[in-house]
């Protein structure tokens, strides 16, 4: 039955945003099995199906038009990122990817030359990560492309991270750098309007390459996982950067059910980012902080441990987990405090 636009008891999705209609969606499945140990609203659904280590299931859908852009997104980089924003969410848990599973959809625009590209990509990320790929749907769309991967890892009971497991006092940490991937993104669009507008003219890219790098082609934090078992580290909570660094505080602070104060000098951004930023007249912190789409690290760890990481490269201590009444606050360069705004990507 179609539903009728005009009905006065419908409720527009945009309403409830993504992870609201999840909520609203699934607010009546409660688990069943004894296996089912985490379901939804974490990185990765965890799955105990007996022995010393649990397993991980993740899975993301890219849609054409929504999540890239094929006038400026080549096709086997498509391939390679739609495995490594799946890859990331197990990484996020503190766990190690296995397979994944790979269904897409495409119109009759698509040639077997054009799919060959895309798993050409998909295989190099499998190559690159050690994970195999383990099965999948072709099928048919009635416009553009659609991709979407399952992946599926393993985690030791004692090692996994949740969203959830953040406490007070604990120390805020960020991987790399934030914010390149949305000013990479804002680059490759100022151009495709400008050939949009004039056809004849080349694109002028600015040699940016890490910041159209860090949109075409991110990678997971793989490495950052293999350091925290080198050190003998478990973040006390975790989630990976995709919706932007202050939607991701939101979410460990909304599931651990704690504040959290964040340094504005504490967050990381790239020079090259830094600097675009700047020439699109945007402000820096705003872009690190609300551009999504990084694929970066955000951990919380108990101060104790705190000479875990102190020469570990790569990593930033952005700020702390404070009681919940106290808010979520940023601390500007300036010296005010302000409310932190999660200004990022919206799904619907």
């Amino acid at each position: 039955m179609t539903e009728n636009a005009n009905n006065p008891n419908r409720t527009d999705v945009n309403e409830l945003g993504e992870f609201g209609l999840i909520d609203h969606l699934t607010k009546n499945f409660d688990p069943k099995l004894a296996s089912t140990i985490k379901g939804v609203g974490d990185d990765a659904a965890v799955l105990d199906y007996g022995g010393d280590m649990l397993t991980l299931v993740s899975t993301d859908m890219l849609v054409e038009g929504i999540h890239f852009d094929l006038m400026y997104t080549p096709l086997k980089h498509l391939g390679y990122k739609s495995v490594v924003v799946n890859l990331s969410d197990i990484y996020a848990m503190n766990g190690q990817p296995k397979h994944i599973t790979v269904s897409i959809a495409i119109s009759n625009r698509f040639s077997v030359e054009a799919l060959e590209e895309i798993y050409d990509g998909i295989k190099t990320a499998c190559d690159f990560y050690g994970v195999d790929l383990v099965g999948g749907d072709p099928t048919s769309s009635n416009k553009g492309l659609i991709i979407s991967i399952t992946a599926i890892g393993q985690a030791a009971k004692d090692k996994i991270a949740y969203r959830s497991g953040a406490k007070v006092g604990d120390l805020l940490c960020l991987t790399g750098n934030v914010g390149a991937a949305y000013l990479g993104l804002q680059l490759l669009e100022r151009e495709k309007q400008i050939y949009l507008a004039n056809p004849g003219v080349q694109p002028d890219l600015e040699n940016q390459q890490f910041i159209i790098e860090r949109q075409l082609k991110p990678e997971a934090r793989k490495d950052m996982i293999e350091l925290f078992e080198k050190v003998n580290l478990v973040p006390t909570a975790m989630i990976d950067v995709s919706d932007g660094v202050a939607s991701e505080v939101f979410h460990i602070c909304k599931q651990s059910a704690v504040g959290a104060f964040v340094e504005e000098s504490g967050v990381p951004i790239h020079p090259d980012a830094q600097m675009m930023a700047l020439k699109f007249q945007l402000d820096p912190i705003t872009c690190a902080l609300s551009g999504g789409e990084d694929y970066e690290l955000l951990f919380t760890i108990n101060p104790a441990e705190v000479d875990k990481i102190k020469y570990l490269p790569d990593i930033y201590i952005m700020g702390e987990i404070t009681e919940q009444k106290d808010g979520i606050k940023l601390h500007t360069k300036g010296g005010n405090i302000h409310d932190l705004k999660a200004q990022g990507w919206k799904h619907f």
